[in-house]
C-alpha cells in the first residue's frame, strides 16, 4: 500500500481491479476541511485517461510492473506481435491494450514491454520515434524554419503539425508524449 501523498509521475497503482500509471498529481489544501490529492491516471490495459480525487489520508495498492525490452514485429488484424530481445519469446497485445501507442509503431521499433503478474499488459514507447511523411501540402518558395506549420500524415497514420519546409518522403522525429514534431531526421 502507498499513501496518495507519495504519488509521483510513473508510479503504477491498482484501482478497482485495473492497473493505472500516474501521469500527473496535485496536492490541494482547502481553507477548511481536509487536503486532497488530484490525480490524472492512465489505464494500462485500455489506454483510457481518467481524473480522480483522493483524500490525503488514503492509501492505495501499488502495482509492481516489470519491464523488458521488446521489438515490434508485425500486425495481424487487431493483434500486434512483439519479440523479447533476451528470450526470443513472442508476445501478442491487442489494439485495445495498446491504445494510442499504435500511432507510433512501425516494424522494428524497440519498446519496453510491461508485465503484471507475468502477463504482458502494454508497452512503454521510446521518448521519440522517427517516422516518414506520406502526405502533406507542398511547401512554398521562401519557407523558413520559423515560418509556420501545416498538417502532415505520417506512415503510421498519425497526423501532426510540421514546419512548412517539410516535404513528402522526409523523415521526422516525433515526441511520443506530446505527438509533436521535434526535428527533421
Amino acid at each position: 500500500m502507498i499513501s496518495v501523498n507519495d504519488f509521483y509521475p510513473g508510479l503504477t497503482i491498482e484501482l478497482e481491479g485495473d492497473i493505472y500509471i500516474v501521469l500527473e498529481y496535485q496536492h490541494v489544501h482547502m481553507a477548511q476541511g481536509q487536503a486532497t490529492v488530484r490525480v490524472k491516471l492512465k489505464n494500462l490495459k485500455t489506454g483510457n485517461v481518467i481524473r480522480k480525487t483522493f483524500k490525503s489520508d488514503e492509501y492505495v495498492p501499488q502495482a509492481f510492473i516489470n519491464k523488458r525490452e521488446a521489438e515490434y514485429l508485425y500486425r495481424q488484424g487487431e493483434e500486434f506481435y512483439f519479440v523479447d530481445h533476451e528470450t526470443y519469446d513472442q508476445y501478442m497485445l491487442t489494439e485495445e491494450q495498446l491504445g494510442d501507442s499504435i500511432k507510433y509503431l512501425k516494424e522494428g521499433t524497440v519498446v519496453s514491454m510491461l508485465f503484471y503478474e507475468g502477463n504482458p499488459i502494454g508497452i512503454e514507447l521510446p521518448t521519440t520515434v522517427v517516422l516518414e511523411v506520406v502526405e502533406t501540402d507542398p511547401g512554398l518558395r521562401g519557407d523558413t524554419v520559423s515560418g509556420g506549420s501545416k498538417p502532415a500524415k505520417l506512415e503510421t497514420g498519425l497526423v501532426i503539425q510540421v514546419p512548412l519546409f517539410v516535404q513528402i518522403g522526409d523523415k521526422v522525429v516525433v515526441d511520443t508524449r506530446t505527438a509533436k514534431y521535434v526535428e527533421r531526421a
